[in-house]
């Protein structure tokens, strides 16, 4: 949509099953933002614990009066503060909407942390005990099992646990630093509660000792919060982060609703245990060191490090424990510094949040955490040469574009950022580094090799939205949630998470739990595997969620699905046969093999290489090849039980059209006969020399002609033809020698006609002409047009464009003396003529180079034309609209990248529609990307005309304008579609979505294609008879006697049925008399019928055999009698309104022994009524044997 209007958005955002946020919600890191700016660190130690520092608030209220006035300078330097003035107001909006009211809950919440941290400094130390006895006490004494991580350790481990007092106790986080945003109305509190060095030894960070202790001091925490707050609080265990290294205590009050009496202050507390970044060096935990050692292995704990492989998750975990104090004095440092660096970081945790990522490892390992001090470094280095990447004068906007630009250039898999560090940090695993030097930790140890490139997609398409100086994309970059699994990538494999987890995975050194280990090694093998044919693979999983204090941690998850989101390559992922290594090359031919074993072939090719080859059916199956690949591969690396419980979803949308399945190329060869028929016509007319004019263009005008009609066209089926001519339309040079009469340049145009009819049928044998009237009661109008049919079953349908008649036009409307009824008929002839000429011969050749550009636009297309004709829309919404409906979704896709597959193309499209504004903003679609900023204005400009002239939208209701229409109204014109049907299209375009979400991957997707009919005030079913290729015709015709003549008879049969639609014709002449008073809503009769050879999965079934009616309200309403009604009536009683309903009432006297026809009742009003029954006996009478029945609502 066209930026227009400023109005307020609510952020679109997905909710779990507890009703929050999707995102999590317990923390993002320690916490998600560690850094303060107005709120500095809230010491939990000391006596002042919550009095904020006088020192520090008025260096604070210094710092930003400097800004205030360095703001001019700045915004100077860096023309300007955003990209546009509304861009900024809608900035500072969603940040004043998506703040939390902080004072609201701060009684409430520091009153519960106060309680917390004096539990906290009153438990007892505990002496070293051995691991067995701290288990057995904490679990007789208070029913508490410790969150021991995998692998636990042995019972006859030499080390010893021990609890002491708290070296400090602090509030991190968002909520100190305060930029939490609203989280349906929770908020979430990180308390970090540092151990003393003193209950560690030097080598506790090896093997486990570290998280080992750690978890004992948190049941420790967890015992004294219980027995002292246990009536109060809901106390549970959590991994933060979905870590299993880290767990946390996570509290929530029981009476959350008005915790401590104070209402709506919801809220949860999350108890982290850290340490002091000095208890172990920084060179023990640096990414390319071993802290595990093997089993078995002839290893001690004094050998060196770099004799294993390198543990970085592992170090990763420890040091980000050691590294939160430093943090929160960097983010603090860099809030004070740069006074736009608190709101940056909110802009950038709805950016994360809205596409679904976040700290845990299930979401990406990317979250709020990770931007913040990726933020704050940026702020001082991060460049090639060691300077600032951003500059503490950007404005909040333009901090985040930055981030975003520099997230979206630099690969830090392949380029990584050491920040200043001189030591080699680098290890051998997969994943991003942003390597944090003094505080020796690398930001981004969380994330996978499929997260970082998901988030680098991301970043590309959001700079790319920023970037666009035309359109307005704050939604699509603040407001939207992409994360919808089914409008996110074009296929997924849902694989059990139960199976996965109980699979024997052999464990490396570097911890990480089981799922993740399997995600690994499979994204190994599906991105080999299926190389160039997918873009990204991008692999999520449910996260981790609370476990009882009484329990054991769970080990692997049971619950859920594994899903595997593949975004295609459109140009590649049909392809049927992979070339490998050439038969010369030994080791890389022996790796094929062992790869793809008995799949791999050694084959000679036509241009006589010799290379090892994957061949893969297109034929005989309904499975793609991207699902016969990731089959394949999953069964030979996983096993038989993995490649069976496998389900693929998406690909089920392609059975819905005609050759839609993803066998095989979906491209435009099924409608290439007909395009190569249309090209030997274009070729014969040109070369025809006894034309009374020189010829100049031959042009489509039909959806079959730019590969967009739901059916297939079916040639080369002899004696057979096609039911629905294509259009085209024929150009003349300009010659004076036309009429300048328009009824004469009819009648001329019948004459041309004739000609190229005589002469087509003399240059190609077996080609049949006739030509055709219509338009007969307006000579205003075109009046004649060529049917042109070819003996293989091609049918085209010529008219002839004269640039005179535009001309006449024209002018007839400047004459003053023209009556009100012959202006309208020339303001509607002019707008048909550039509907029928100029309009849609441009807008068929667009549509035919953007189907070539993007493959998976034509069944796109045809897909959403089939759901709008299920729903009885298509007679209201022309084929030409609904296309540009699907265009726009391929030529602006942000904040997606274009779909490729009829799926994501299908449910965008409806996505698109149900958030469509229709009546305060226009849609214009940019075809070629070179729309610029005066031709936008240009548009909005002539739709605030629009609503201006007709406010009631009598006349155009959807303004839909693009670069061939700068108008908008080209296809809408004259209330095509009227209010009633645009609200429909809107309103089934949301409950379709609605389903969407609400089944999610286990849709079935023709639930979205099934239409109800209790919304119709009437139902008009039709004999399938004349709904078949017959059409009605011939059905009682006796049989030939000779077999020669009965096929001669068939096929002028045959000719004669080209163009004929009796359904069409009789709903014309429905609407022509009742379109006053009925709305008819019906199939298209392409679809109804079904075309010949249309295949599998055409049409709409046995739903297409009826037509709807709804009475106009205007015309139901009770109106004084009056003479020469256009419809028939009966009369009621004015004064009561009681209606006459039955024929006794008509005969028969009243109460008062008078008739009640209205007219004899002197004292009475005379009232008159629709007469539903009778208009529906005259429809029964007009339709004929064509009516079955008549179903009234």
């Amino acid at each position: 949509m066209a930026p227009h209007a400023s109005k307020r958005r609510k952020i679109d955002v997905s909710t779990n099953e507890t009703g929050a946020f999707s995102e999590d919600r317990f923390s993002d890191g320690y916490g998600e933002s560690i850094g303060i700016e107005n709120v500095p660190q809230r010491n939990l130690h000391g006596d002042a614990s919550y009095e904020v520092e006088s020192r520090a608030s008025r260096a604070e209220n210094a710092t930003q009066r400097k800004m205030r006035l360095d703001t001019g300078a700045s915004q100077a330097f860096l023309g300007g503060a955003s990209r546009s003035s509304m861009f900024k107001l809608q900035v500072d909006e969603l940040l004043t909407e998506i703040r939390p009211d902080y004072e609201r809950r701060r009684t409430s919440i520091e009153k519960t942390l106060r309680r917390l941290k004096s539990v906290i400094e009153e438990l007892p130390d505990r002496e070293g005990t051995s691991i067995s006895e701290a288990e057995r006490d904490l679990q007789k004494i208070h029913k508490i099992v410790i969150p021991f991580p995998e692998p636990r350790p042995a019972k006859d481990a030499r080390y010893r646990m021990a609890y002491s007092k708290p070296g400090n106790i602090n509030v991190v986080g968002s909520y100190a630093l305060r930029t939490a945003t609203k989280d349906n109305g929770i908020m979430s509190v990180d308390m970090a509660v540092t151990m003393p060095s003193t209950i560690f030894q030097e080598k506790d960070y090896l093997n486990y000792r570290y998280f080992h202790k750690r978890a004992y001091y948190l049941a420790c925490l967890a015992a004294g919060i219980k027995a002292n707050e246990g009536s109060n609080y809901d106390i549970s265990f959590k991994c933060l982060n979905d870590n299993p290294l880290q767990p946390i205590i996570y509290l929530r009050p029981l009476n959350n609703k008005k915790a401590d009496g104070v209402s709506g202050s919801r809220y949860e507390v999350n108890v982290i245990p850290v340490v002091n970044e000095a208890t172990f060096l920084k060179s023990r935990t640096l990414p390319c060191v071993n802290s595990v050692r093997r089993k078995g292995l002839n290893l001690d704990e004094t050998a060196s490090t770099d004799t294993a492989d390198p543990t970085p998750f592992y170090n990763g975990s420890l040091r980000s424990d050691c590294a939160a104090t430093p943090y929160l004095k960097v983010l603090h440092a860099a809030s004070a510094e740069c006074s736009s660096f608190r709101d940056a970081c909110l802009l950038g945790r709805i950016w994360l949040r809205q596409r679904g990522f976040g700290s845990g490892v299930s979401k990406g390992g990317f979250g709020h955490f990770e931007w913040a001090a990726m933020t704050a470094i940026l702020l001082h280095g991060g460049n090639a040469q060691g300077k600032n990447v951003l500059s503490t004068g950007y404005s909040s906007y333009q901090l985040f574009k930055a981030t975003m630009n520099y997230l979206s250039i630099r690969n830090l898999e392949s380029d990584p950022l050491l920040y200043q560090t001189q030591e080699t940090v680098i290890s051998k695993s997969e994943g991003p580094v942003f390597f944090d030097g003094p505080r020796g930790l690398n930001i981004l140890f969380k994330m996978s090799s499929w997260s970082y490139r998901k988030l680098r997609h991301e970043a590309r398409t959001s700079v790319h939205m920023l970037n666009d100086t035309v359109f307005d994309h704050f939604e699509d970059t603040f407001i939207l949630k992409t994360d919808s699994p089914l409008q996110k990538y074009d296929g997924y494999i849902r694989l059990p998470i139960s199976i996965v987890a109980s699979l024997p995975v052999t464990l490396s050194l570097d911890y990480k739990p089981v799922v993740s280990h399997f995600c690994q090694r499979i994204h190994h093998i599906l991105s080999r595997g299926l190389g160039d044919r997918v873009k990204q693979i991008a692999i999520s999983w449910p996260q981790s969620l609370e476990w009882s204090l009484k329990k054991l941690p769970p080990t692997n998850p049971t619950d859920g699905y594994l899903l595997i989101g593949f975004i295609f390559n459109p140009d590649s992922i049909f392809r049927a046969v992979d070339h490998g290594p050439a038969a010369e090359e030994k080791t890389a031919a022996a790796n094929f093999r062992k790869f793809w074993g008995d799949k791999a072939e050694l084959r000679r090719f036509k241009d006589g290489s010799i290379v090892e080859s994957l061949i893969w059916s297109q034929k005989d199956t309904r499975e793609s090849v991207f699902q016969q690949i990731s089959t394949y591969l999953i069964d030979r690396h996983f096993g038989k039980e993995i490649g069976e419980s496998a389900v693929f979803v998406g690909e089920i949308f392609n059975d819905l059209i005609p050759a839609g399945s993803m066998t095989s190329t979906p491209n435009l060869a099924a409608f290439q006969p007909l395009m190569n028929t249309f090209d030997e016509l274009e070729k014969t007319v040109r070369g025809f020399e006894d034309l009374p004019l020189q010829l100049r263009q031959i042009s489509a005008a039909s959806p079959v002609l730019s590969y967009t009609s739901i059916q297939l066209p079916k040639l080369d089926h002899p004696g057979r033809h096609t039911m629905d001519p294509a259009d085209i339309i024929v150009s003349f040079e300009g010659s004076g020698r036309w009429p300048e009469d328009l009824a004469a340049i009819q009648r001329t145009k019948i004459a041309v006609l004739l000609k190229m009819g005589d002469l087509l049928e003399e240059s190609i044998d077996g080609l049949t002409t006739r030509l055709g009237l219509e338009n007969g009661m307006s000579d205003l109008h075109n009046a004649a047009f060529l049917d042109v049919i070819y003996s293989n079953g091609a049918a085209f349908r010529l008219r002839i464009r004269a640039d005179r008649e535009q001309y006449l036009l024209e002018t007839r409307l400047k004459r003053k003396d023209l009556t009100a009824y012959n202006r309208e008929e020339a303001v509607i002839a002019l707008t048909s003529y550039k509907r029928n000429f100029l309009h849609v011969t441009s807008h068929t050749q667009a549509l035919r180079t953007q189907c070539t550009r993007f493959p998976l636009l034509s069944p796109s297309i045809r897909l959403i034309k089939k759901w709008f004709d299920a729903h009885l829309l298509c007679s209201h919404i022309s084929d030409e609209l609904i296309e540009l409906f699907v265009v726009r979704v391929f030529v602006q896709p942000f904040p997606y990248s274009p779909p490729s597959s009829v799926m994501i193309g299908f449910l965008r499209t409806l996505t698109m529609l149900s958030r469509w504004d229709w009546r305060n903003e226009p849609l214009v679609i940019d075809f070629n990307g070179e729309m610029t900023t005066t031709e936008l204005h240009s548009i909005n400009v002539k739709f605030e005309a629009w609503r201006k002239l007709d406010p009631g939208m009598s006349r155009v209701v959807l303004f839909v304008a693009s670069n061939l229409d700068s108008d908008g109204v080209a296809w809408t014109q004259h209330a095509r579609p009227s209010k009633v049907v645009a609200s429909r299209m809107t309103a089934l375009a949301r409950s379709a979505c609605a389903v969407v979400r609400e089944t999610g991957l286990d849709i079935d997707p023709k639930v979205l294609f099934t239409s109800s009919t209790t919304d119709y005030d009437f139902i008009i079913h039709l004999h399938p008879r004349f709904m078949d290729d017959r059409r009605g015709k011939g059905s009682s015709r006796p049989a030939a006697e000779f077999k020669n003549l009965q096929m001669q008879s068939d096929s002028n049969d045959e000719i004669g049925l080209v163009g004929y639609d009796p359904v069409t014709l009789f709903l014309d002449e429905l609407k022509s008399i009742y379109s006053s008073n009925i709305i008819f809503f019906h199939h298209k009769a392409t679809v109804s019928r079904g075309a010949r050879g249309s295949g599998s999965g055409g049409g709409s079934g046995g739903g297409a055999t009826h037509i709807a009616g709804l009475w106009n309200p205007h015309s139901t309403n009770l109106r004084p009698w009056k003479v020469n009604l256009t419809h028939s009536t009966r009369p009621v009683i004015g004064d009561t309104g009681t209606a006459v309903s039955g024929p006794e009432n008509q005969d028969g006297p009243d109460n008062d022994g008078k008739g009640v026809d209205g007219l004899s009742l002197a004292t009475k009003e005379p009232y008159l009524e629709l007469n539903k029954p009778a208009i529906l006996n005259e429809i029964a009478r007009l339709g004929g044997d064509m009516i079955v029945r008549i179903e009234v609502n």
